[in-house]
């Protein structure tokens, strides 16, 4: 009983040190309106704490920078028909189903490349970063991405300079908003791309990629824990066929631009 009212007294003072460093962020962060009062939520501050394993300078100059960033490349403003381009093949698109968290899943298909502008690729998964977050069900904060490599090649792959770019991105101004990243049976030639790549990834990061592979046991059981097999597409190991239509998924995000621009009162 004395353990038990131990550790339940720690846990009230992890707690109430954790709010105080959310308060003595928000006060650093001094006046804000528009859209940065928009961004920062409580919730919003705590992830960047946590980024930044709850060091308030370090989660205050992450903050900053990401709040420069929205101000000037605008995420927010982008919509389905700037992007749309990008998207006609389904190389990154919104899965129609959530993970058993309920978090927005991406699916990725990166042997469905049709573009070579590294912008353009860049601005298209900021734009599906944003409508996954839009899409979170109540209560999560976070989304799962599913690659699959059906057609990968050298030939097909995206440049190490825009996977670097889109990587810093994601860990610099969406931090932990990734909840696991699964590259599914990746081809060996892979293993050479991942070599560079995965040096670009911060901790955090690299410990939310999860290789699976269908012959493995132990990762497959990854796959079942994480989702319903009668949704997930047989590409994954699931029972589901994966079907991207671009006329319907278009409607699908028209759609959300205007929640979107609701949603920030554009």
């Amino acid at each position: 009983m004395f353990f038990r009212r131990q550790s339940h007294n720690h846990e009230e003072d992890d707690s109430s040190q954790r709010d105080a460093k959310l308060s003595e962020l928000r006060a650093a962060l001094g006046p804000l309106s528009g859209r940065s009062l928009r961004y920062c939520t409580d919730a919003c501050l705590k992830r960047y704490l946590e980024a930044r394993n709850w060091n308030v300078d370090k989660a205050k100059k992450m903050l900053e920078e990401t709040l420069n960033w929205r101000a000037t490349y605008k995420p927010e403003e982008i919509r389905w028909h700037e992007v749309a381009h990008e998207g006609e093949t389904g190389k990154v698109s919104r899965a129609d189903f959530h993970d058993q968290f309920g978090r927005t899943v991406l699916i990725m298909r990166p042997g469905m490349q049709n573009t070579k502008s590294a912008e353009n690729n860049i601005r298209h998964i900021v734009y599906l970063i944003e409508n996954a977050l839009l899409n979170l069900r109540e209560g999560q904060e976070q989304m799962s991405w599913l690659i699959d490599f059906t057609g990968w090649s050298i030939n097909t792959h995206v440049p190490v300079k825009t996977a670097r770019d889109i990587l810093y991105i994601l860990q610099n101004h969406y931090p932990e908003r990734l909840a696991i990243c699964i590259p599914y049976n990746p081809p060996r030639i892979f293993e050479a791309f991942w070599k560079v790549v995965k040096y670009f990834l911060d901790p955090k990061t690299f410990q939310k990629v999860k290789f699976v592979y269908p012959k493995n046991k132990e990762s497959v059981e990854v796959m079942k824990s994480l989702f319903d097999v009668e949704n997930l597409p047989s590409e994954f190991g699931g029972k589901a066929t994966l079907k991207y239509d671009h006329v319907e998924f278009s409607r699908m995000m028209e759609e959300d631009d205007l929640k979107t621009a609701s949603y920030w009162g554009i």
